[in-house]
């Protein structure tokens, strides 16, 4: 691999940019409900990123890495209509590796890419805090919110709901 990785990348961007956050080691894990226990934030600060594929709208295909919070899933109706898209599907692992160059699990709340559209569900507003995995199954990050809406300055919009 050449260039630094994406957890070094992650944290010369925040440094700087001037971001307040506290790196957090810990045993392998991507999944949302386990890993926010692991790191003993409530699973709602928690940002979950999903790379999609979508198309339609005239706009063609073109990817997108939806941000929702940890207890919720995706509503596909909400990020398609937000992305002004007929349909989508969840990006096969290789394809958001490629994209993001991390395994599923690890991606941060961050797009690299100008192929990469970026879109954040707007529940997070609610948070001073945010947590994520930061390009490693084993490094997370504790963000404020504020750094991150300065830093990233995303598209919001309500694009989960509730599982059940």
């Amino acid at each position: 691999m050449s260039g630094p990785t994406p957890h070094r990348r992650l944290l010369d961007f925040l440094d700087g940019h001037g971001a307040t956050y506290e790196v957090i080691e810990h045993e392998p894990e991507g999944r949302s409900e386990r890993i926010s226990a692991i790191r003993g934030n409530d699973p709602g600060q928690a940002m979950k990123a999903i790379v999609l594929s979508v198309r339609g709208g005239g706009l063609g295909k073109r990817a997108i890495m939806a941000v929702i919070p940890g207890d919720r899933r995706l509503d596909m109706k909400a990020l398609l209509a937000h992305a002004g898209a007929q349909k989508g599907r969840f990006a096969p692992a290789e394809t958001a590796a490629e994209l993001t160059g991390c395994e599923m699990g690890a991606i941060p709340p961050f797009s690299f890419r100008d192929d990469l559209g970026l879109v954040v569900d707007e529940a997070f507003k609610a948070w001073d805090r945010v947590a994520f995995n930061a390009g490693r199954l084993d490094r997370s990050l504790f963000l404020d919110f504020a750094d991150y809406a300065r830093i990233v300055d995303p598209p919001f919009a309500a694009i989960s709901e509730a599982p059940g």
